[in-house]
Order: structure tokens, then sequence, then C-alpha cells
């Protein structure tokens, strides 16, 4: 009597798990939405933007080599090195973050593959333990307990059922472990080229440290005036209230340094007095358009113009969210005009454009330039701290914050 109810409970579960619904190949998009956090979308849209910046930092560096090469002189020549170099370590810096990118995103197809494959489990799971069940049975007892054969007639129907749904249930677990050794295999390459990616970084770090040096001294015979410039904005600095006050006077020292940059000089006295004629007025250069613009630093967009902080200032600029250590570079071509710690907005950066255009840079950990140097677009100018910094980037015009998003592509 328990051997036929022990048949009819193992029949009973293999119809049980016949009827059972597979997973539906659109699971996986309800686990997916179901993670916390930032979105597949998101995390995608940060590896394109990351490829897409290494690629350009990769051209930049190209050009600068090919620029240093056709330098006349050692101070130009270790200059343009300095910038390529600077280049290529934002490029290991895309790197390392589009390297991020792409471990989230394995992580995240990681669990969804796994719940996938815990629920086409549990079936075949219960679907073998069934199975175990019947084979407990002797084959010798079936054959001399009375009914047994009707019961063997019953249970093989009942497998020539079941067989189907076993191959199919076996064959989708199969496939779903395939899935997942090729998902570890995708996340360890991810991990070799974040490391790859992060010692690349490291030795070019190294090699703009040297190159800085070579730098200064090659640049030592242009740098007479630069302690003078250097206590005029530190003095500045000490009178303005605050940071909008500070480059609004940094902008007219600009300003006046410009205008006097620009007059002629003395004007001999004429042969004939009574048949000169009058000087030709002053003319103020004509206002062109932005600069060519470049985001000084390799990072994430976390805070956009205009946009309310939690204190309730309204920003000036842009925030972006860097690697520990980023390397800043010049977003275009200008005189600095301040670098130094100031208040609590860390080590900043101003750098007067010439015609009313004023880039600021805070947050930053070292700044690498110094007050009255000519710097070029790309030229390094700094360091961010540890534990990924936000930097703050903003652009003026004759003292009027000026949207950055248009003039570097990130609408």
């Amino acid at each position: 009597m328990k051997r036929n109810l022990l048949i009819a409970g193992g029949l009973a579960g293999l119809l049980a798990l016949a009827a059972t619904r597979l997973p539906a190949a659109d699971d996986s998009a309800i686990i997916l939405s179901g993670t916390a956090g930032t979105t597949l979308a998101q995390e995608q849209q940060a590896l394109k933007n990351a490829r897409r910046q290494s690629d350009e930092a990769r051209d930049r560096s190209a050009r600068l080599d090919q620029q240093a090469g056709a330098a006349r002189d050692e101070a130009e020549q270790a200059r343009r090195r300095a910038a390529a170099v600077a280049a290529r370590i934002q490029q290991a810096e895309a790197d390392i973050q589009a390297a991020q990118a792409r471990i989230a995103i394995i992580a995240r197809l990681q669990r969804a593959q796994a719940a996938r494959l815990a629920a086409k489990q549990e079936p075949v799971v219960r679907l073998t333990a069934a199975l175990q069940m019947m084979a407990r049975r002797p084959l010798a007892l079936a054959l001399v307990q009375p009914g047994s054969v009707a019961d063997a007639v019953h249970m093989r129907a009942v497998l020539g059922q079941i067989l189907p749904v076993i191959q199919q249930r076996t064959a989708g677990l199969r496939q779903e472990l395939d899935k997942s050794r090729a998902l570890r295999a995708t996340a360890q390459q991810a991990a070799d080229a974040l490391g790859k990616a992060q010692a690349d970084r490291k030795d070019r770090q190294t090699a703009l440290a040297a190159l800085e040096a070579q730098k200064r001294v090659a640049a030592r015979d242009y740098r007479a005036n630069a302690g003078l410039e250097s206590e005029r904005a530190l003095a500045l600095g000490e009178r303005a209230r605050d940071i909008v006050d500070l480059m609004d006077r940094l902008e007219e020292a600009g300003d006046l340094r410009d205008r006097l940059a620009a007059l002629s000089g003395p004007l001999l006295r004429p042969a004939r007095p009574d048949q000169a004629a009058a000087p030709a007025p002053e003319r103020e250069n004509a206002a062109d358009g932005p600069p060519p613009y470049r985001l000084p630093v390799i990072g994430q967009l976390v805070t956009g113009m205009g946009e309310v902080n939690d204190g309730g200032v309204r920003s000036r600029g842009l925030t972006l969210v860097t690697q520990p250590g980023a390397q800043a570079i010049a977003p275009t071509a200008g005189r600095v005009a301040f670098a130094g710690p100031y208040r609590d907005y860390g080590q900043i950066l101003i750098i007067d454009h010439g015609q009313g255009w004023t880039t600021l840079i805070t947050g930053l950990h070292r700044v690498t330039a110094q007050v009255g140097d000519s710097v070029r677009q790309g030229d390094p100018v700094g360091i961010t701290g540890p534990e990924r910094p936000n930097i703050t980037v903003e652009l003026r015009r004759n003292g009027r914050p000026v949207d950055i998003v248009p003039l570097v592509g990130l609408g």
C-alpha cells in the first residue's frame, strides 16, 4: 500500500512540474528594472561617454606629439610634450571610467542571470527529487508485487510525456550556465582592463612630473615678473569679499593690463608739425565669439548650470566627479590670473582668456600653474584630490556666467 502511495506521489509531482510555467524571456527586463541605483541605460551611456573621451584624448595626444617634434626651441618642445602626456593621462582616466562602467554593467547582468538561473533550477530540483523518490523502488520488487505491472505501464506513459519537459528544462539550464561562464570571463577582462588603465596612468603621471621639472628649467628666463603678478593677485584675493568679487577684481585688472599693452609707443615729433594728421583714436577689439573650449577634467557630470544645491545656492557652472588624483588641463588658451587656495573653495585656478572671457576652476588638490603663466588649451594646470573629488568649472563673459554645455557638446 505504501509503495502505491509512493508511486502515486511521484506521478503527481511529475505532472505538477509539467504544468509549471517556464520563466519567460522578458523576465530579465523585470529583474533589471528592479535594480536599485542607476539604470542600465545610464550605465551604458556612461560607458559610451567614457570611450568617446578616451578617443578624443588619444587624438589630442597624437597631435601634441607632432607639434612637440616640430617645436623650434627647448622650452616649447617641453611644453608640448607635457601637454601630450597630460592628454595621455586623461585618456587613461577615461579608460578607468569606461572599465568601471563596464564592470557595473556586467555585475548588473550577472545579478539578473543569477535570478533567472535560480528560477530555472527550482523546478529541475523538484523534478530530480520526484525521480529519485520513484527510483528507490527496487526493480525485482516491482515484478513480484501485485499491480506493479500496471503501475509500470502507467509510469512509462507518464515518463513519455515528462521526458520532453525534462529535456527542455535541462537545455535551458545549460544555456544559463554557459551565459554565467561567459559573464565571468567578461568580468575578468574588464577587471584586467581596469588594472592596466590604472598602471598606465601611474606611469604617465611620473613622466609628466619629470617633464614639468624640465619645462620649468627651460622657461625660467621668461618668469621674471611672475613673482610680482602673484603678489598682486594674492592682494586682490585678500581684499575680495567672495569668489565672485575676486573674479570681478581680476577681470578689471586684466582689462587694464590689456589696455596698457595695446597702447602705442611714444610718437616722434613730425618734421612739419603743421602738416601732421591727428592720431587715430584707440579702438577696442571687436568682441569675438566664445573661445574653443574643453572641460578641464575627465569625469561624470553631477550638477548642471542653474541647478540648486542642498544649501539653496544656484550653480553658475558645471560640477564633475573625477577619478582620485585626476589631471586638470587648461580648457582654452589664456593667462593665469589666480592660482592657489581661496576661502573654502580649496585650490582654485582663474584663467583670463581675454576679451572679457574668464574661467574659474575650484576644488583642485594641487595647482601646478602659476600666476602670470600663459597657457594653451590642454596644458596641465593641476591635480584633483583623493576619494573621487568634485571639480566645478565656470565660464564667464564680462562678469556673467555662460553655459558651457553647448561649447563642449555635452547636450
